[in-house]
């Protein structure tokens, strides 16, 4: 919709008006500028919903003010419109464009549009000001030790946290937006001269590639752009944390941000990174190996034992101790289900609750997940519906699967579990090594942006990737991951720690 034509400033501001409906936050200001520019009209249109209220009357008072200190020579129209154009007002940035749609989508995205009598063109000035939730704690991913920042929902905020952490010029930030009628904007950030080119180029591909009339999260867009869609294993890493961005950047990943939602996307990642969390770093390596190798047993408790009592139970009951047996059979008479349906039962139970405390308010949340458990899980074994030893290995599941970091891992591995437990009730043991090969293989199947799932095990790489299960000190992490990175400067010029320092007893006087 191209102006071939000049319009009078009521012709435009009718047309705004049918576009958008007339609506109730929709702002018009017809100005009759005086004195030296007594026959200029001009109008001023912008949304209150979006605006920020005392900018724009601000502006419109500078606008006044200007006008008193121009003297008409020649075309009044013209002459203050190249005034307005070369003068930022408030500190706005102001654009110019003539075409009638990018003058409504100026007006949608909560800029403040100055349209003028017989001139072709508009300026737009940068007035978006509603008020967002302020900076708080993350509540996904908590730590002990180090920063309490998180990211919110305004993307302008969540750009200037990686800003103020990384103060380099390398750091490339591309704008785009994405979604037909939501037009979301959207961020593309990564460090030029560390990013793979590569994978910077493959995920502009397929950011460019979407095509749907709204991106409302982020996860929306890790939908489009994932490798395998249909695998329960999440293959781009989501974090509220500005540190955990920051160091993904540091190794060449590159980084999506997404205005609406504090949750900003990472790629490529791989498996172990959702066993990674950020105080790693803040810890000692020796804190950091205890911390992971936690993890990575609580992803074996999470998907492998509902199975191996049920396997163990059903069909390998000679693997049980012979005491232990018998304990556990003195246990089962008189519950009427068989330990399968015994287990699913109780499984299924517990993400009720687990569901409840989640979407109740926060402050009964809690109590209902409390109370359930210890009153639900007690009552089940008075009255010889379920087991004590089954209430006690999905206690065990449900606590390891709060130690991963990483919800959307966590839920991966609940879903597993329910897979393992189908074939450890139809095949034993059997059933639980098929899962176990099964599970390797697909793992090493996926790929996120290209990128190997289980690198740098499988396949196995050089020792560049030398951050997994353990971490190593930082002065050894001399160069940059060879999975997102072909650059061959240097992390660190240090050759270990500094020297000892040797204290010198004060001298006597």
């Amino acid at each position: 919709m191209k102006n071939n034509y000049p319009q009078s400033v009521d012709f435009k501001i009718n047309l705004i008006q049918e576009q958008l409906g007339h609506g109730k936050d929709l702002s018009i200001q017809r100005m009759r500028l005086h004195e030296g520019l007594s026959g200029v009209l001009i109008g001023i249109v912008f949304l209150s919903s979006l605006v920020d209220k005392a900018k724009v009357r601000e502006m419109s008072l500078e606008i006044n003010r200007l006008s008193n200190s121009v003297k008409s020579i020649g075309n009044k129209d013209e002459i203050y419109f190249k005034m307005l154009q070369n003068t930022p007002l408030c500190g706005s940035k102001v654009s110019t464009g003539s075409d009638n749609e990018e003058m409504l989508q100026q007006i949608l995205e909560g800029n403040t549009v100055i349209v003028f009598d017989e001139i072709e063109f508009f300026l737009a000035y940068t007035t978006y000001g509603p008020e967002g939730r302020a900076i708080q704690e993350p509540t996904s991913q908590t730590v002990i030790r180090g920063p309490k920042e998180g990211f919110t929902e305004k993307i302008e905020n969540n750009i200037s946290q990686i800003r103020r952490r990384i103060k380099d010029k390398s750091l490339r930030i591309e704008p785009l937006k994405l979604g037909t009628i939501t037009k979301t904007d959207v961020a593309l950030l990564y460090m030029e001269g560390i990013a793979l080119e590569s994978n910077v180029n493959e995920v502009r591909k397929r950011l460019s590639e979407i095509q749907i009339d709204g991106i409302l999260e982020g996860q929306n867009i890790e939908e489009l752009i994932r490798d395998d869609t249909y695998s329960l294993f999440p293959t781009i890493y989501n974090t509220e944390r500005p540190d955990n961005v920051s160091a993904a950047l540091l190794e060449g990943k590159i980084a999506i941000i997404v205005d609406g939602t504090p949750y900003v996307l990472t790629v490529p990642t791989t498996f172990m990174e959702f066993f990674i969390s950020s105080e790693d770093y803040y810890h000692s390596i020796y804190d950091s190996a205890l911390f992971r190798l936690v993890r990575l047993l609580s992803f074996f408790l999470t998907v492998f034992v509902p199975g191996i009592y049920i396997a163990l139970t059903t069909f390998d009951q000679e693997l049980i101790p012979t005491p232990l047996l018998l304990n556990i059979a003195a246990q089962r008479e008189g519950v009427p289900l068989p330990t399968f349906w015994e287990g699913i039962l109780m499984e299924i139970t517990f993400e009720i609750l687990r569901e409840a405390g989640t979407r109740m308010p926060r402050a009964i949340g809690p109590a209902i997940s409390i109370v359930g458990a210890l009153v639900l899980g007690q009552a089940a074994v008075q009255a010889g519906f379920v087991s004590a030893a089954m209430v006690i290995v999905v206690s065990i599941t449900a606590i390891a699967s709060f130690c991963i970091p990483n919800t959307a891992m966590a839920d991966a591995l609940r879903m597993t579990r329910f897979i393992v437990m189908v074939l450890a009730a139809y095949m034993g043991l059997y059933g639980i090594f098929i899962c176990m090969f099964g599970l390797v293989l697909h793992l090493c199947k996926l790929k996120s942006i290209g990128v190997p799932y289980m690198a740098p095990v499988a396949p196995a790489i050089s020792k560049k990737n030398t951050d997994h299960i353990f971490r190593v000190p930082l002065w050894a992490r001399k160069k940059y991951p060879s999975l997102f990175s072909k650059t061959k400067k240097l992390r660190t010029h240090m050759d270990g720690p500094t020297q000892k320092r040797q204290t010198q007893p004060p001298e006597r006087k």
